[in-house]
């Protein structure tokens, strides 16, 4: 038999802990001593009193811990899992609550403008590297616009749809604080036909609070920016996972073609639906061919051979490469199953990423 103390040792759990847990019912001594009140517990209700330690470790509720204690593994799993859910839930409504507050304080304080002054010509570009990845889920109105991003001399732009990401940046001379602000895709729009009309002139972006208004010779356009919550996307970025392990000059026009005859290599089922797969063969440094169905053999890894298939969406990564521009381009990759990126060799700050689907 051990004491209180002793088995309070043995599991992590304090003497007070362990009281509680017997006028609760969940943990009972296996003997108490009528003459002391002493508790005295045996020593298979160590292994109990450590699993008790640890689901009030994760604040598992008193009545959740008792029926874990007396259940099968399987009803345990089942009861984390759920707790897991529970405190992701949490975690989410915590940091929405956390953003409302940081509005709030920052409401309080006198606002300070930005701007900057950048050629339509170079926000044309911009825009045009990254529009074509804005989502469109209404479940997701987060995403429903482009992330402009102004630091001290240039201003970035993202948009993602969770299935490809496009990024770009634009020189600009900027007066004022750095600034973070999610355009609605029609604003992104008008913007674009504004810089458009402007060509080699100059467009005046000016940043406020919620409010961005755009001055081009003879034109002016407001634009409230959207209150929903970008994806932090800085983990994506090629800079940020070490650089690729292979980047492969392509002939766009080429690639262009060839996805517009091909057929297909494969297809996957996704939400009900059979969508078709294009499988990118990359043997050679230089080396990359669009893959038919009878070419790929039964492969689960992804490679066969010295040859490394990558399967993607083949209209994204047509939308990508009209993007991006320009009779050649890098492919930039790590695996099968690793984001595969499509960059100008002009412009490292410009380039898409496509996810990649597992073949």
């Amino acid at each position: 038999m051990r004491s209180i103390g002793e088995l309070a040792r043995a599991s992590g759990l304090t003497v007070s802990a362990l009281r509680f847990y017997d006028a609760a019912g969940v943990l009972v001594p296996a003997r108490v001593d009528p003459a002391t009140g002493y508790r005295w517990y045996a020593d298979d209700q160590v292994a109990p009193a450590r699993l008790v330690a640890g689901l009030r470790r994760i604040g598992l509720p008193v009545a959740e811990i008792a029926r874990a204690v007396r259940a099968e593994p399987s009803v345990v799993h089942r009861l984390l899992d759920a707790h897991l859910g529970q405190l992701a839930d949490g975690l989410a409504q915590a940091r929405r609550e956390v953003t409302r507050i940081r509005r709030l304080l920052a409401d309080d304080q006198p606002l300070l403008a930005t701007r900057l002054v950048l050629t339509g010509s170079e926000l044309s570009a911009a825009v045009d590297a990254v529009r074509f990845a804005v989502g469109t889920d209404p479940t997701l109105p987060g995403l429903a616009g482009v992330l402009l991003e102004v630091t001290e001399e240039e201003v970035r732009l993202v948009a993602t749809d969770r299935h490809r990401l496009a990024v770009a940046t634009a020189g600009a001379t900027v007066q004022g604080p750095g600034v973070r602000a999610l355009l609605p895709v029609a604003a992104v729009d008008r913007l674009r036909r504004l810089a458009g009309d402007a060509g080699a002139g100059e467009v005046r972006l000016t940043l406020i609070g919620r409010q961005v208004v755009v001055d081009v010779t003879g034109s002016r356009m407001r634009a409230t920016t959207l209150t929903d919550d970008f994806p932090d996307y800085h983990a994506l970025l090629p800079a940020a996972t070490g650089g690729p392990a292979r980047r492969v000059p392509i002939d766009a026009p080429w690639l262009v073609d060839a996805l517009r005859s091909g057929t297909p290599a494969v297809t996957r089922k996704h939400a009900g639906s059979h969508l078709p797969v294009t499988v990118l063969g990359l043997g050679g440094p230089d080396e990359v061919r669009l893959l038919g169905p009878d070419e790929l053999a039964d492969d689960r890894t992804g490679r066969a051979g010295t040859e490394l298939r990558v399967g993607v969406n083949g209209g994204y990564l047509l939308d990508a490469l009209h993007a991006a521009g320009g009779p050649r381009l890098v492919l930039e990759l790590d695996g099968p199953v690793t984001p595969l990126a499509i960059r100008r060799p002009d412009d490292p700050a410009a380039f898409s990423i496509l996810m990649p689907i597992r073949l």
